[in-house]
């Protein structure tokens, strides 16, 4: 599986605490090896879009847009964040 992040995700996450900015890195490098690890919990949260998320730490999660082979990543931010998001799927 590929990953590709988009400019507004690149905008979030440069607005992030450097350590959820380090967190985060260190979670993509673990998902670029292995997108099903536990830990990550990467899983599809909508049923009508192929919107995918992973953990990031206990307290942040980041969304992305799988399209064929490749996940575009599209959020990142806190829990009641990501909450909010998901509710606008």
């Amino acid at each position: 599986m590929k990953s590709h992040t988009v400019s507004d995700f690149r905008k979030l996450s440069d607005n992030l605490p450097s350590e959820i900015q380090n967190r985060a890195f260190r979670t993509y490098r673990q998902w670029s090896k292995n997108p099903f690890a536990g830990s990550l919990m990467f899983k599809r949260v909508s049923e009508s879009e192929p919107v995918y998320s992973v953990r990031i730490g206990q307290g942040y999660r980041a969304l992305g847009f799988l399209e064929g082979d490749t996940v575009y990543w599209y959020f990142i931010g806190n829990h009641d964040e990501y909450e909010r998001e998901l509710k606008r799927l």
